[in-house]
């Protein structure tokens, strides 16, 4: 397993949307075992392969609520729930800085496991945050956008201020 570079904001592969996995072999597997290892060196909960600069959809996620590791592959969100939640949230693409974001608290997801099988499951709560989230930077969304325009000048004052 090899320790990716994580891509650091504002780099322009953060806005970059990412495009659908079809090739579902060992190659597959050792990339989402790379992003794995990279996200818990980082450390993180969630990772993409956009943060290290790949442009495949692809998701990992280590969990308690999900029971540890996740894997998702080609994920896209069928629906999501009126109810919201406000949670704090981050990025690996921006460690140490964090701000409160409110999500659709449930959301239904479609995705592939590794190898290829499709899938659709029902999240809630920080779950499903944190897959809303990862699948926004797969969209080319980085986090700070759902932010109000004031919450998100102030952050990016103190991300320009910390020389990151």
């Amino acid at each position: 397993m090899t320790l990716l570079a994580i891509r650091r904001y504002p780099d322009p592969a953060l806005k970059t949307p990412c495009a659908p996995v079809t090739t579902f072999d060992e190659a597959l597997t050792a990339k989402l075992d790379d992003l794995y290892q990279t996200m818990k060196a980082a450390p993180g909960v969630g990772i993409t392969a956009a943060h290290c600069g790949m442009f495949d959809r692809l998701v990992v996620l280590d969990l308690p609520e999900l029971g540890g590791r996740r894997d998702f592959v080609n994920p896209e969100i069928l629906q999501a729930s009126e109810e919201t939640m406000t949670h704090v949230e981050g990025s690996v693409s921006m460690p140490g800085f964090t701000e409160e974001v409110t999500r659709p608290r449930r959301i239904t997801l479609r995705y592939q496991t590794a190898d290829g099988s499709l899938l659709t499951e029902n999240f809630d709560g920080f779950a499903a945050i944190c897959l809303q989230h990862e699948v926004d930077q797969l969209n080319g969304i980085f986090w700070i956008q759902r932010l109000s325009r004031m919450k998100r000048e102030r952050l990016l004052k103190k991300w320009d201020k910390a020389g990151r």
